[in-house]
């Protein structure tokens, strides 16, 4: 039987009411498995994060571990809204996500890490520094900067495909930095769409400001300036870190050496080991040829990681922290 065909719809308790997303089970497992939460990227990412899930859920399903992957909060079958969360409620969401894997009988309770792809690796660090019964934690094409700092490199990236004028780069770029800088002194969407206008809307501008709205500038404005490495300093378990060497949307080697830096953090648990995976060539979905191959080695590299690290945790941690 196909490894989609095992899964089956759940709902559970999430901070903002209901969340919605699909669980799998290994069929013929011998025992109680051990066990994935995925955590979706940025924007309104569903259960199968666009399409990229499912292929990943596929292949851990098909070595032996669980899965269960959710509908952010307010995209399809869930509840609430995204746009009004901070980064601590979609990690609370994140956390809720792993407590039910947990619970499942056919699941190893001990051995259920996060898997967080861009934004989600955000989240999954942040679910993860708030419990000590996370075995491990694996972020995916997951910046070591704000989101601040990746969107105008992301931006930059963009318009340097579009070809445009260095000078024309310059100028957007500024006008990008203008309204961070409206978003830190809390500025409403009126005024950032007046600063916008006064511009002229540039050439390329669309790519980062064509879905914005007042919602969407007020989560993007209090989000910019979280500091993942705050995050990565506090884990107390392993971590691996993905990405693609040609990621247009993530300034990889800042990212590398942000977090390369916590491992070396007189503060870091002794259990936060970090692995740091650059597959050469890969996008921000560690794709190559086009996006349609994973790297060699990406998936059978993230497997092996991951059931290392659950033989190597066995018995650590007993509940989230403080309860």
């Amino acid at each position: 039987m196909s490894a989609d065909r095992v899964l089956r719809d759940v709902r559970f308790p999430g901070g903002a009411g209901t969340l919605a997303g699909s669980l799998g089970v290994p069929e013929e497992s011998g025992g109680a498995s051990p066990g994935v939460v995925l955590v979706g990227g940025s924007g309104s990412s569903d259960r199968h994060n666009d399409t990229y899930f499912p292929p990943i859920r596929r292949h851990l399903l098909s070595t032996g571990l669980a899965v269960l992957s959710y509908d952010k909060r307010g995209v399809g079958e869930s509840s609430g809204d995204w746009r009004a969360a901070t980064m601590d409620d979609l990690a609370a969401d994140a956390s809720a996500a792993l407590d039910f894997l947990r619970a499942q009988p056919e699941v190893r309770a001990g051995a259920v890490g996060l898997f967080g792809h861009s934004e989600g690796g955000w989240v999954a660090l942040r679910a993860g520094t708030a419990r000590d019964d996370v075995p491990w934690v694996v972020t995916n094409s997951c910046p070591g900067t704000t989101p601040a700092v990746q969107e105008r490199y992301a931006l930059a990236n963009s318009l340097r495909a579009d070809a445009i004028t260095q000078q024309d780069i310059d100028s957007t770029l500024v006008l990008y930095d203008r309204l961070a800088e409206a978003g830190r002194r809390d500025a409403g969407f009126v005024e950032a769409t007046q600063l916008v206008d006064s511009a002229g809307r540039p050439s390329g501008w669309g790519y980062y400001w064509a879905e914005m709205d007042e919602r969407l500038w007020e989560f993007v404005k209090h989000k910019q300036d979280h500091d993942p490495v705050r995050d990565a300093v506090r884990l107390r378990c392993p971590h691996l870190a993905i990405f693609g060497g040609a990621d247009p949307l993530v300034p990889v080697a800042d990212s590398v050496r942000l977090f390369g830096a916590t491992a070396c953090h007189t503060d870091r648990h002794r259990r936060a080991t970090l692995t740091v995976e650059v597959f050469p060539g890969a996008d921000h979905r560690i794709q190559s040829h086009g996006g349609t191959h994973f790297a060699p080695g990406y998936l059978s590299g993230l497997t092996r990681w991951i059931k290392d690290r659950n033989a190597a945790c066995r018995g650590v941690g007993r509940g989230p922290a403080g309860r």
